[in-house]
């Protein structure tokens, strides 16, 4: 059996849990449903891991929606795992901004590639923030524009 973490966060479907958290584990890297618990032959409880973290989603019935208070970031080691995700992830689903977008079921997520944030450490203050104000024009991220502002 897996030991069981402290903190795990834990999501509400209205009743599509396991439709989600296989469709996320089909998208995201490192990926696994780990456990599915049923109730009267109902799918209650979902367990999966997603990039190492472990997520319970559970099928709780109407009224209480995701909202973007709360977000998955995954960190894309390049701009075609930043395209592929996106892509994936946005497919019945909607673009926001700034690296951020909502998924079919509703959850938000950031999709942001590991270049971000080595280049908001790595230069002068000057160089972080015209990356910074690259990334608030963008709503997928783009990893040439942002080495561009870099440079300046």
């Amino acid at each position: 059996m897996t030991e069981i973490p402290i903190v795990r966060p834990f999501l509400w479907y209205d009743s599509n849990a396991l439709e989600a958290a296989e469709y996320y584990v089909s998208v995201i890297p490192d990926s696994r449903i780990v456990d599915v618990m049923r109730q009267d032959g109902a799918v209650l409880l979902v367990t999966f891991e997603i990039g190492g973290v472990l997520f319970t989603a559970m099928n709780g019935g109407p009224g209480h929606p995701h909202t973007d208070a709360f977000s998955i970031s995954v960190t894309c080691k390049d701009q075609v795992e930043v395209d592929r995700i996106w892509s994936a992830l946005t497919d019945g689903g909607s673009e926001v901004a700034c690296g951020w977008l909502k998924d079919r079921f509703g959850l938000s997520w950031q999709v942001v590639p590991k270049k971000f944030y080595e280049l908001m450490s790595a230069g002068t203050p000057e160089q972080s923030q015209r990356v910074m104000q690259a990334m608030m024009n963008m709503v997928k991220f783009d990893v040439a524009a942002l080495e561009a502002a870099f440079e300046g």
